[in-house]
């Protein structure tokens, strides 16, 4: 009920032609706009990431609205100086897909837009638990699929069934980040083969080199093995952070600056892992809460993002989630987002 009401104050802003007065009144300072997967064939990935004709999409729509994609050094730097009313966009991707290279940079290149890409250690390693594209690989590549930790079985032979089942279970990972090594045993019993699917999916480490070197380019951590940090003990949460620099400073011979919480939500990570980022001596770290930045008194360890992809996006939600008005419907309709 909520979500059609909100559906539908988007759709009367954006028809009625009250979009941009709607964005004076809401919309921040600044934007940092998440992606993950820039896909292709966004079907044949089950909707999982962002198509590429919504990401053409939303960097076309900001260069026409006005808003300047600017690294994050130089966003922070001018939230805390300028006093105009210009408004700055920041590009991050997370976990360091291969299309985020093959895809997304020939795009990035011709708008001449900075860009962060956060990369755990496990994924140039091949380590990487990624529990996401296994459950990903089992819905697409079956029409059956048994979750044992879950007790459950979906029957799903058509498009809409992989995407309803994938969307369930995976919400029930976000309930309890302990859930994750529960997955485990269907994995095995599968034969599926997570370090596979690193290799499918993920830049290796020459990859990720080259892609340092670009003028565009900047990496930040992202743990050695994207933990749920809330779920560690202070010992082990911090040597997830400071491990994961080390190896991504040693592996590029530059600095890592920046990084963005696994999970990014108040579930994973709180007051105690923004100490830590700043311990570790990370400048900025990100989180997938919702929002935008106003002025130089947002938290540098606790930035909010706009995440962009996924089943149900669309460029009015896209304009919607930028111009501020997604977030003034959910005030109105008293939800948190």
């Amino acid at each position: 009920m909520k979500q059609g009401l909100t559906n539908s104050m988007i759709e009367m802003a954006r028809w009625s032609g009250l979009m941009p007065a709607f964005r004076k009144i809401f919309a921040g300072r600044a934007a940092i706009i998440m992606f993950h997967e820039i896909q292709q064939d966004s079907r044949s990935e089950l909707m999982t990431g962002t198509s590429v004709g919504l990401f053409e999409y939303s960097l076309n729509w900001l260069r026409q609205e006005g808003w300047e994609i600017v690294s994050l050094e130089a966003c922070i730097e001018r939230l805390g100086t300028n006093s105009g009313t210009g408004r700055y966009a920041v590009l991050t991707f997370d976990d360091g897909y291969r299309d985020n290279v093959a895809t997304a940079l020939p795009i990035l290149e011709r708008y001449n837009a900075p860009f962060t890409v956060y990369v755990p250690t496990g994924a140039p390693k091949r380590t990487l638990q990624a529990w996401w594209l296994g459950l990903r690989e089992m819905f697409r590549s079956g029409d059956t699929v048994t979750i044992d930790a879950m007790d459950m079985r979906f029957h799903c032979p058509r498009l809409h069934e992989k995407m309803s089942g994938l969307s369930e279970v995976t919400d029930w990972i976000h309930q309890d980040y302990h859930r994750i090594a529960m997955l485990a045993p269907t994995f095995n019993k599968a034969g599926l083969s997570l370090s596979a699917l690193n290799e499918a999916y993920f830049l290796d480490e020459s990859e990720l080199r080259s892609l340092a070197r670009h003028p565009l380019a900047s990496i930040g951590g992202h743990t050695d093995t994207h933990a749920a940090l809330s779920c560690l003990d202070i010992q082990s949460a911090r040597a997830e952070m400071a491990d994961n620099r080390r190896y991504l400073e040693q592996l590029l011979q530059r600095p890592v600056q920046h990084f963005a919480y696994p999970y990014g939500d108040s579930r994973a990570c709180g007051p105690r892992e923004a100490h830590l980022a700043k311990d570790v001596g990370f400048s900025t770290a990100v989180t997938t809460r919702h929002g935008q930045l106003s002025n130089l008194e947002s938290n540098h360890f606790a930035l909010p993002r706009l995440g962009v992809g996924g089943q149900f996006d669309t460029s009015a939600r896209f304009e919607a989630r930028i111009s501020g008005i997604q977030s003034a419907a959910h005030m109105l309709l008293g939800s948190q987002r």
